[in-house]
């Protein structure tokens, strides 16, 4: 249990560096290139764009730090891996936008990043960290690597 909750608290560590890079990013596309006084979809967009660095800020974080010892030796399937849950959450995120901007019609900076930043946000890391720790960082899978690189290793007689 102490295990699980240290990995928890530097899984948010790492969280709040990606949360940061999304905000930061999000609001600076939102308020300059990507006004939505300028571009009808310009919100959505920035969103897509700061998840999308935040994304690789992340794997980065939870691949050397949060789960370093159930990472695999093979880190471009490993990231293949992160980036489809990553994308899993970054819809999760977008839905919630695409709701209170375009359907809902509150366009404002404070909604924008309530729904995206907030609730978006909070339902896609629940996603995020269940599926990194059940697939793409599951200790079993780790051994399984292990095993099936020691027989394709082994000499053959």
């Amino acid at each position: 249990m102490r295990r699980l909750i240290a990995q928890l608290a530097r899984f948010g560590i790492v969280g709040a560096v990606g949360f940061v890079v999304d905000f930061g990013v999000f609001n600076l596309l939102r308020a300059t290139v990507l006004s939505p006084d300028d571009v009808h979809s310009g919100p959505f967009w920035a969103k897509v764009v700061s998840t999308t660095v935040a994304i690789f800020v992340n794997w980065v974080g939870n691949r050397y730090w949060t789960f370093r010892h159930q990472r695999r030796s093979v880190a471009a399937k490993e990231g293949v891996e992160f980036v489809v849950v990553s994308l899993g959450g970054m819809v999760i995120s977008l839905g919630c936008l695409g709701v209170s901007h375009y359907v809902l019609g509150y366009t404002s900076a404070l909604a924008d990043n309530v729904s995206g930043n907030v609730i978006g946000l909070a339902l896609g890391t629940a996603f995020r960290f269940w599926l990194y720790k059940a697939w793409v960082y599951h200790p079993d899978r780790v051994g399984q690597e292990s095993t099936r690189t020691a027989e394709v290793l082994r000499p053959t007689r």
